[in-house]
């Protein structure tokens, strides 16, 4: 039990820039085995077993379950996953490592290394990077920390073509049990969301804007969709759309340095902390409209917005019932209850305390869609926004 006396990031006087590397080859030879490093002048870091210090408390609606588990008194680390498979998910990552103070952390397993810095923790993977679930349950099982929130870094494809640096929520609340996702997840279910989603869209334009990749680069959010299945607040971080833009080393930086800024690590307050700024308690949760949520986006480039998922028109499918006209009493096939559901709990309980509204892009429905949505909301007890109830 050697490591988990020292802790997985247990030398701080030896800490220094991990190499660039391509590939997990190189990467062997580069990160020098665990006892070899130079443990002199290190302090130990003891880290509870996941069964220590824990509680667990849970909210469920419908068939959309949630479990929560509230951990007191763990060490509480961001989980960053990239891909070697990947140009625009290995080299932010490679960029994110160049940074100072990386240490070795510990193999997930064989084919998974992991880099340390302060309370993040990098792990790479070879495969599709929405392919590998679990990995914030399989990180608190191997290490005996608790994983606050995921973030991956990945490439964005787009009919386009487009150049685009893109933030958001993942889940597929609208697919049927039964349904296989076709870009990984579990259907019915919606991630929690990270709430960094909205500080983080903002800061990454700053960034975008200061490295000169706007007007070039659209930056954009993009509405909920695609795996892989975590537990814990989640947000995805992509380079778009095309293998040309996907390889880009400007954009690859200014991934990194969103995250390097995002979460403090250099030596600053991380951006997008729900459990300190949420004095500003509504969160915009979006219905509607196209992939990249243009009429969220007016909302949530303003100052001060919190956003949950964002649900395209494609995941609320709602069946015509060819009663255009709006008969109070006409059945409306469809997941898109289900879904509406799932993104709302996910979101309410990613920001507790925080004031959920649903912000609708109205010009996207049809009267009868929007008609039947408005009602079930109120049904729900989940609250409608128009845009000036955010700021």
């Amino acid at each position: 039990m050697l490591l988990r006396t020292i802790g997985f990031c247990g030398t701080t006087a030896a800490a220094a820039s991990v190499p660039l590397f391509i590939t997990s080859t190189y990467l062997n030879r580069v990160l020098p085995p665990f006892s070899s490093i130079p443990l002199s002048n290190s302090k130990p870091l003891l880290f509870p077993s996941p069964s220590s210090s824990t509680s667990s408390s849970s909210s469920s609606s419908s068939s959309n379950s949630i479990q929560v588990k509230h951990h007191h008194h763990s060490a509480m680390v961001t989980l960053l996953v990239a891909t070697t498979s990947d140009p625009a998910s290995i080299n932010p990552a490679n960029a994110l490592l160049a940074m100072p103070a990386w240490q070795p952390g510990p193999h997930l397993q064989d084919d998974m290394k992991s880099f340390c810095n302060e309370g993040v923790r990098v792990l790479l993977h070879g495969k599709s990077i929405v392919v590998e679930d679990d990995l914030d349950k399989r990180w608190e099982e191997k290490t005996g920390e608790v994983v606050d929130e995921v973030i991956f870094f990945s490439k964005h494809t787009a009919v386009s073509n487009k150049p685009a640096l893109t933030v958001h929520p993942i889940g597929v609340p609208h697919l049927r049990e039964g349904d296989v996702p076709p870009q990984g997840g579990k259907p019915g279910w919606a991630a929690l969301p990270n709430p960094r989603i909205g500080p983080w869209l903002r800061l990454l334009k700053k960034l975008a804007q200061a490295h000169n990749l706007v007007p070039e680069f659209e930056i954009t959010l993009e509405a909920t969709h695609h795996g892989p299945f975590t537990n814990k607040p989640t947000m995805f971080l992509e380079i778009g759309s095309t293998e040309d833009y996907w390889k880009r080393q400007d954009a690859a930086q200014v991934m990194a340095q969103l995250v390097w800024e995002g979460l403090g690590l250099r030596g600053g307050t991380d951006v997008g902390n729900w459990s300190r700024e949420n004095d500003k308690k509504k969160v915009l949760l979006g219905i509607g409209g196209g992939h990249y949520t243009p009429r969220h986006m007016d909302v949530v480039l303003r100052d001060d917005v919190w956003v949950g998922h964002l649900l395209s028109g494609y995941s609320i499918p709602m069946e015509d019932p060819n009663q255009a006209k709006g008969e109070a009493n006409a059945e409306i096939g469809g997941t898109w209850r289900q879904s509406i559901l799932a993104a709302y709990e996910a979101t309410r309980v990613a920001f507790p305390g925080g004031e959920i509204l649903a912000h609708l892009d109205h010009k996207s429905f049809k009267s009868w869609q929007k008609n039947a949505i408005t009602a079930f909301l109120t049904e729900q007890n989940i609250k409608i926004g128009k845009p000036t109830n955010f700021y």
